[in-house]
């Protein structure tokens, strides 16, 4: 069982990809949950009174990690999830890679569920499916007090980006940002 654990890699429902994001990385570590050799390390966020690195995905995904270190992997700004299930709310907070943000994460819903994380965007990346995202895009405008041009030097890597995200319901993107 120890054997197979550490081969899998396992499925985040709301981070699909974090290897992708940059959240977990192809390295060796010793997971300091399990105390063994492992292939893959976490290097986002994770919110405890000590401090914890080099975790293992598979003790993300069982929820270890956070039992253990009495933490959580995402430290949420409210976009009106006060709705969601308290077991979606657990999924997230305790067995769901987080990702980096210049300010406190802010996840997204939609359908009374959490949406997945995709990645991070610049105006690039988003124009594909702008008019999907029009109401997101209206909104950000409005709270961060951005023009148009603003929101078109948007670029991935930069002090503004946004962070896209889909509902694990109906497919729609949903979009953010941390902008000041």
């Amino acid at each position: 069982m120890e054997r197979q654990k550490q081969s899998l890699f396992p499925a985040f429902k709301y981070h699909p990809d974090p290897l992708a994001a940059g959240m977990i990385r192809r390295q060796q570590t010793i997971c300091p949950v399990c105390q063994q050799i492992r292939a893959y390390v976490y290097v986002g966020p994770f919110y405890s009174e000590e401090n914890v690195t080099g975790i293992c995905p598979c003790y993300i995904k069982d929820g270890s990690a956070a039992q253990t270190y009495h933490g959580q992997f995402t430290d949420l700004i409210d976009c009106g999830w006060r709705e969601i299930a308290p077991e979606y709310l657990d999924e997230l907070h305790h067995r769901t890679p987080g990702y980096s943000s210049w300010q406190s994460e802010t996840w997204l819903s939609h359908h009374n569920d959490f949406c997945a994380f995709v990645g991070y965007v610049g105006w690039k990346e988003i124009q594909p499916f702008a008019e999907e995202i029009a109401v997101d895009l209206a909104k950000l405008k409005t709270l961060y007090r951005l023009t148009q041009a603003q929101l078109e030097r948007w670029s991935t890597g930069d002090s503004i980006q946004g962070y896209l995200f889909q509902c694990v319901v109906c497919g729609k993107n949903r979009l953010t940002t941390d902008a000041s």
